[in-house]
Order: structure tokens, then C-alpha cells, then sequence
């Protein structure tokens, strides 16, 4: 199971975000520690752009040993599209930089049931249940390949699998929901606010060599219950949302 884990440095509402840093690491790097902790992962792959504000990523990905690609900063899809090809991934896991609370047991839940479903698609955001930063999404080679010739509408290209999942009648989906509904959570790193309660949570649960998990963090959330009023205003899934509001048709030849 190939992860492919999206970065960019420029980020439109937090610029560098990805190499912010949390108990002596980045947070690119803090990312693809906690992914690699998955039992069910083979690989861990970054897919930036070819932006020269992303040599950053490249260069840190280089230091680490990180498998990288790069390619379209707008065309996500054929960004992540290319990346699977190269890494010839059957199977794929999108995670995106920012989520640096990312929980392996969740990770290992959602591919787990994509295994044992013979799923084209399996998440745990088609129905939102898990603390927003905790999105996980896996899917087929074969999926992605059909979005990739099929999709027209800019949010479809931009965010890579809204295609997958609008198109139930032609791929099989399933959704794992978490025990409770922990949807109005915010764990994402979108803006600076996001980052001062991250790093909070860092400074409280890190320590060197170990994986904190979401038990851990609902744990100390329970304990200091004004942690979440750093953050927890935002919109979830603000980028997307956006999209959708100013979606349009991308024309063949932009593409």
C-alpha cells in the first residue's frame, strides 16, 4: 500500500505551513513519521509542485530519503495521478501535509476495511465523523485513472477525488465512522491559529521515539478543556468549499 502524502509550501492562507516546526521537526516531516507508523503502509511518497518555492520540500525530502514527485500546482489530479504511475501504486492512501495529528490506527482502519471490502473507494469523510485532520482516503489505481480522463469541473481537478466519490454508480464506496461523532473537531493546519493548537499538543503529548494517538489527545482535550478555543471557529474543509462555490468546466486543451 503506497501512501502519497500532498505538500506545498504555498499555501494561500498559511504560507510554509508544512515546514512550521513541532518539538524539533517539521511538520512535513512530523506527517510522514506518524504515516509510516502504519502497520498496513509499503511506502511513503510526497507529491509537490514543480513551483520553485517547493525546491524547500524537495530539498528536505532529498535529506530524508523520501521518495518524491513533482508536478501541477493547480491539476492536483494529475499531480497525484502521475505520482501513483511512477510509484505504480494498485492501492494508494491520499494524505494531505496537513495533518500532522494524523493517527496510524486510523490509517490502518480505513485500508484495512478497503482490503477486506474489495472497495474502489474507502474513507471516513463521506460521512464526517472523525475530528477534521484525521481524513484518510484509499483507493484503487483504477479509480484514479478513470477520474483522471473523466473529470471536468476545476473542484473535481483541484482536490483529486470528489469525481470518485459523486459517481457511486460507478464505483463501489464505503465509509468507516468513528465510534462517536467527533466531526466538530478541529486537528488541520490551515492558518496560524490551527498551528499555536498543534503545537500545543506537541509540547504536551510528544515524546522522542513514540506515537501519540487520538485516544491521547481527546484525553488531554478532556483535561484542558480551553485548548479547542484557540481554533475550533473555522469552517471545516474551507478550500473545498470555496472550489464549489466558484467550480467551472475545465476546458480539454487547459488541462
Amino acid at each position: 500500500m503506497v501512501v502519497i502524502i500532498q505538500a506545498r509550501m504555498n499555501s494561500t492562507r498559511f504560507p510554509g505551513k508544512i515546514l512550521k516546526d513541532l518539538c524539533g521537526k517539521s511538520v512535513l516531516e512530523r506527517v510522514h513519521e506518524r504515516v509510516k507508523a502504519a502497520k498496513l503502509v509499503n511506502e511513503v511518497v510526497i507529491a509537490t509542485t514543480v513551483n520553485s518555492e517547493d525546491d524547500a520540500v524537495e530539498r528536505l525530502c532529498k535529506v530524508l530519503s523520501i521518495p518524491l514527485y513533482r508536478g501541477s500546482e493547480n491539476d492536483v489530479l494529475d499531480r497525484f495521478y502521475q505520482a501513483a504511475t511512477l510509484f505504480n501504486a494498485e492501492n494508494m492512501v491520499r494524505i494531505t501535509a496537513d495533518c500532522p495529528l494524523m493517527d496510524p490506527l486510523v490509517i490502518d482502519e480505513v485500508v484495512g476495511e478497503h482490503l477486506k471490502q474489495g472497495a474502489d473507494y474507502t474513507a471516513n469523510t463521506l460521512k464526517e465523523t472523525y475530528p477534521d485532520g484525521q481524513d484518510v482516503e484509499v483507493f484503487t489505481f483504477s479509480a484514479l485513472a478513470i477520474a483522471w480522463d473523466k473529470a471536468k469541473l476545476a473542484s473535481e481537478i483541484e482536490h483529486v477525488t470528489p469525481y470518485i466519490r459523486k459517481h457511486s454508480d460507478v464505483f463501489k464506496l464505503c465509509n468507516i465512522e468513528c465510534k462517536e461523532d467527533l466531526s466538530a473537531k478541529r486537528w488541520a493546519l490551515d492558518n496560524s491559529e490551527d498551528y499555536e493548537f498543534i503545537k500545543k499538543i506537541y509540547d504536551k503529548l510528544y515524546r522522542s521515539g513514540e506515537v501519540f494517538h487520538m485516544r491521547d489527545i481527546l484525553k488531554l482535550l478532556s483535561i484542558d478543556k480551553t485548548l479547542e478555543n484557540i481554533n475550533n471557529h473555522i469552517q471545516r474543509n474551507e478550500g473545498y468549499t470555496k472550489s464549489i462555490n466558484n467550480d467551472f468546466v475545465i476546458k480539454p486543451l487547459e488541462r
